[in-house]
Order: structure tokens, then sequence, then C-alpha cells
């Protein structure tokens, strides 16, 4: 298991399915997980946060189906919380190989964020909050982690998509020489070439 950490616009949820598709790995993006329920619209729409345990049992359920089908996993931007890292820390620890934080100037990201052309993408004070918030929760993540032993590794996220990719499987291939190249696409489709999440 590899958690793949960034900023919105690091383009952390395109590599993560490019090293899934690599690797032959299923990606979970908590976001994703959460908007398919379909359960939490109301809490979204405001803003809201959902309950950590509520997050924790969403990803636990796809983690396990994924292993039990034999899958290794990449984790898009959970933990969120330390609550859920410790969570983490306390039932699957021994599976998880490392984290990755995707680094990229701020300037970069908002400059990347303005092409995204999303609506919650055009308010650069709201886009401030939100990676005050990430900024907030992913230093005690981090030092969560590497107190209970698991390698960090940052990589520079400045470049084209397939560039920044080649980077992260040499990472990924650091942190788990066991990774290796899949010989058949698992996922299916192709991989969008862009910056998103």
């Amino acid at each position: 298991m590899i958690i793949l950490f960034g900023l919105a616009g690091t383009g952390k949820g395109t590599q993560a399915k490019a090293l899934s598709e690599f690797f032959g790995w299923r990606t979970f993006s908590v976001g994703q997980v959460i908007r398919d329920t379909g359960a939490y619209a109301e809490i979204i729409d405001k803003g809201g946060l959902i309950p950590d345990d509520d997050v924790i049992g969403l990803m636990t359920k796809q983690i396990e189906t994924a292993n039990a089908e034999g899958y290794d996993v990449i984790l898009d931007g959970y933990p969120r919380t330390e609550y859920q890292a410790k969570w983490l820390m306390d039932h699957m620890k021994d599976d998880i190989k490392g984290a990755i934080i995707i680094e990229v100037p701020k300037e970069e990201l908002y400059h990347r964020l303005e092409l995204r052309a999303r609506e919650d993408d055009k308010d650069r004070a709201a886009i401030d909050r939100r990676w005050d918030i990430y900024e907030q929760n992913i230093t005690p993540i981090i030092k969560l982690l590497e107190e209970n032993g698991i390698p960090v590794k940052k990589v520079d996220g400045v470049g084209e998509v397939g560039v920044v990719t080649g980077r992260l499987i040499a990472t990924v291939e650091e942190l788990d020489p066991k990774a290796i190249k899949q010989r058949d696409d698992v996922n299916g489709g192709e991989i969008e070439k862009s910056y998103g999440e």
C-alpha cells in the first residue's frame, strides 16, 4: 500500500491513476469513494466534513475488497485526518510501504487550478482555505507515519505529467522493491493526461 498526498492542483488524482496503470494496483480517492455513496451530498455541498469513522469504514471496505482480489492499493488523499491516520497505524501499518508527497509551488498551483475552470477553483481565498486545512492536517499525519517507521518521500511535481509520473514510479520502486510493471490493463481505459485533484 502506498499513500499519495498533495495539495489541490498537484495532479495527485491523475498520478494515482497513472501509477495504478503502471503497477496494476487499485487506486482509491477518498473524495470519489465518498461521492460514490451518494449519502453525503448535503454535507459536501455545505463544505462540511464527513465523520472520521464513516470515512474509515468506507475506505477500509475498498482496501479489503481489493486485497481479497489480490491487488495492492494506492490511497489518494487518505488518511485526511490524524484520527484516520491513527486508525491505519493500529490496523494496517504492516501493509503500508510508504507515503509520497507531491510538491508544487503555490503560484504554479494557482495557474493549474485556473485552467481547470471549476467553480471551487476560481476564488483564491477559498483555495487558500483549502490549502490551510490540508497543511494543518498533513503535518501531524506525516509525523505519526514517521514515528511508526513509515518512510515518507517528497517528489517534485513540476513538469510534464509523464515526467512527474516517471519520478513517482522510481519512488514507488524505492519504497517497494517488489513492485513490478504490470502485464495486463487491470483498471481499463486511458489515463487522462492532465492535472486534476
